[in-house]
């Protein structure tokens, strides 16, 4: 259904809702962090009619949370033209690591091979101007109170009294998601074995700064970035702690480890976090669908969250727009479920690994070891790299070249409207057919208003991180999030001709049907 025809209809079951005026919007997202304002700008690129609902005053996060990026998250940046606007304030480090294990990507096959010490408040603030640049309101020190889905749509109640009307709703909303449980999507999993103190606070002597393992898990001590306090993580020695934490709290807890709270008289802030382990049955039921926090939930080693999050809205940002644009069928929301679940599982599964693993026992202190020497060599380095980096994901697309449901390289390119790059080309969330044969074997009537065609040249060599060097297609197709849907395979029926039947299935799959809208 296009927003245009939702719209209408969702006008007149309006004025069925209590007899009260019901704002629309074609997509409603429950949550402004990180993943829904990525959500957003990805809607927003594709001319979606879309709102932010957010119960905080403004984009400032309280605390350190999140603190970088990895290499994956900063190309779809790029796919969007706007990395440099994060890089620029954040500080590329090879911030990648397993275990405690440093993994270098200086030599992956990435113009992106470093992470990027970038604290959440300033991603979220850099995020949040580039949605605003883009349109999508936000409504602010707004929660959702009340709930209703039928067959057309959803309406949420706001705690200013105001009905909010969309086709979709999409919860952001966090680990406790609202959404999520209106809904009804259950969230198995694992229940906490540690819980960790964070606090950013004020010590009368200087601490000992470091990390260190004991029997609980891990302890640091360091410096906060403007020099005036200390950050610290602290795991207590019982899980399941439910009640919000206190500076006598923080106190015990430093003793406990240290023998001294280092005179510690403040703190800015505090929060709890435990390694429960859970992920949302399914990413979608019906008009409801889940990103980020509210679809997966894990200890925050690695710093694997905020990115899933991000990762996850690039994914589903197209996919949604096409089907509320009237250009694919709602079938296509279910290869949002298919393909980020099974990321989100792995992340799950590393993370529950090294949380074991940042206790220290005998037993322990051996494994951990014997992984420091393993994570030397440099396949295992690579393997552990690519995978907490994100730059390994495989999506399950079926047989064929290499490539077929992984990142493209980003190449750069010689075309007729001179040099330019393969993420440069993915700017507007639109997809691309690259064809490097025969310029003009390629008619894309009647999807010219859907699919961009570029006739290429590249003379390097094709590389993936992980995988190695790869063939070099004829042809290839890739998806708004920068994922390769098919590959031409230079010969016979597979050719990358217009009659491709291989090509002709991929972009009904991933580009809509003719005969839709």
């Amino acid at each position: 259904m296009r927003s245009a025809d939702w719209a209408q209809d969702g006008g007149r079951r309006a004025e069925m809702h209590v007899g009260s005026r019901v704002d629309e919007r074609a997509v409603a997202i429950v949550g402004g962090g990180p993943t829904g304002l990525m959500l957003a700008g990805e809607l927003a690129l594709a001319g979606i009619d879309v709102e932010i609902v957010e119960r905080r005053t403004n984009q400032e996060v309280e605390g350190t949370r999140a603190r970088g990026l990895h290499s994956r998250t900063i190309e779809v940046l790029d796919q969007r033209g706007i990395a440099d606007r994060f890089v620029s304030e954040g500080q590329p480090l090879q911030i990648q690591s397993f275990a405690g294990v440093r993994l270098d990507l200086s030599d992956f096959p990435t113009r992106r091979n470093y992470g990027l010490a970038l604290m959440q408040n300033r991603f979220e603030r850099i995020l949040a101007n580039w949605v605003e640049e883009l349109g999508v309101p936000v409504a602010r020190e707004r929660e959702v109170t009340g709930y209703a889905e039928d067959d057309g749509g959803v309406v949420l109640e706001l705690s200013d009294g105001r009905p909010l009307r969309a086709a979709f709703v999409v919860g952001c909303d966090g680990g406790r998601s609202q959404i999520r449980k209106s809904a009804g999507i259950g969230f198995p999993g694992w229940e906490p074995s540690v819980s960790s103190l964070i606090a950013e606070v004020e010590m009368s002597e200087e601490p000992a700064w470091g990390m260190r393992h004991d029997e609980n898990g891990t302890q640091a001590l360091g410096p906060l970035e403007d020099g005036k306090g200390v950050g610290l993580v602290v795991t207590e020695r019982y899980a399941g702690q439910t009640s919000r934490p206190t500076l006598d709290d923080v106190r015990r807890a430093v003793t406990a480890v240290w023998g001294t709270d280092f005179g510690l008289r403040s703190a800015a802030w505090i929060s709890r976090f435990t390694d429960a382990t859970r992920q949302a049955a399914s990413y979608r039921r019906g008009r409801v669908l889940l990103a980020g926090d509210a679809a997966h939930v894990h200890y925050p080693v690695g710093g694997q969250g905020l990115n899933l999050g991000v990762q996850d809205a690039v994914n589903l940002g197209w996919k949604l727009a096409q089907v509320v644009d009237g250009t694919s069928p709602e079938s296509l929301l279910d290869t949002y479920h298919s393909e980020r679940h099974p990321v989100a599982a792995r992340v799950l599964q590393n993370t529950m690994a090294q949380t074991t693993l940042a206790r220290s026992d005998a037993r322990i202190d051996a494994l951990r070891g014997l992984m420091a020497d393993l994570l030397g060599l440099d396949e295992p380095r690579k393997r552990f790299a690519g995978m907490i980096a994100g730059l390994d994901i495989h999506y399950d697309l079926g047989e064929g070249h290499p490539l077929v449901g992984r990142r493209m390289p980003d190449l750069d390119l010689a075309t007729a409207g001179g040099a330019t790059s393969v993420f440069a080309l993915l700017h507007r969330a639109r997809p691309v057919l690259l064809n490097f044969g025969t310029p003009g074997r390629f008619d894309l009537v009647p999807r010219t208003d859907r699919v961009r065609l570029v006739d290429a040249e590249y003379s390097g060599r094709w590389e993936l991180p992980v995988l190695g060097e790869v063939t070099a297609p004829p042809a290839v197709l890739i998806r708004p999030d920068g994922h390769v849907a098919w590959v031409g395979s230079g010969s016979g029926s597979g050719s990358g001709s217009t009659d491709d039947p291989g090509l002709t299935q991929a972009l009904a799959t991933w580009c809509g049907s003719p005969t839709l809208r």
